[in-house]
């Protein structure tokens, strides 16, 4: 008998890994986007512009260095970010405009 484990049970068990980290991976997100919207309410309120093209900058090439040292394509990490920066951005658009 082979020591490799039964391929539908392996199986199961990676994808029930998967489904706790996209669990993780949304609440995460929740938090993130929670703390995103407190500093839309601040740029909103000191008229402040929703876009921080420098920040964004430095947040990206600190995010590419961490997937570096993590073993993630950098990327990968950067188009990732990118996607939820522009969530954040039109998110503090709204909020500028008195849309939320």
């Amino acid at each position: 008998m082979s020591d490799v484990p039964e391929v539908p049970a392996e199986l199961a068990r990676l994808r029930s890994s998967i489904d706790n980290i996209d669990a993780a991976l949304v609440h995460l997100l929740a938090e993130r986007f929670k703390c995103t919207q407190q500093v839309g309410q601040l740029k909103a309120e000191h008229h402040l512009p929703a876009a921080d093209p420098a920040r964004e900058e430095r947040q990206i090439a600190r995010l590419q260095a961490l997937a570096q040292d993590a073993g993630l394509d950098p990327v990968f990490a950067e188009s990732f970010l990118n996607f939820i920066i522009a969530e954040v951005i039109h998110h503090h658009e709204r909020i500028a405009n008195g849309d939320e």
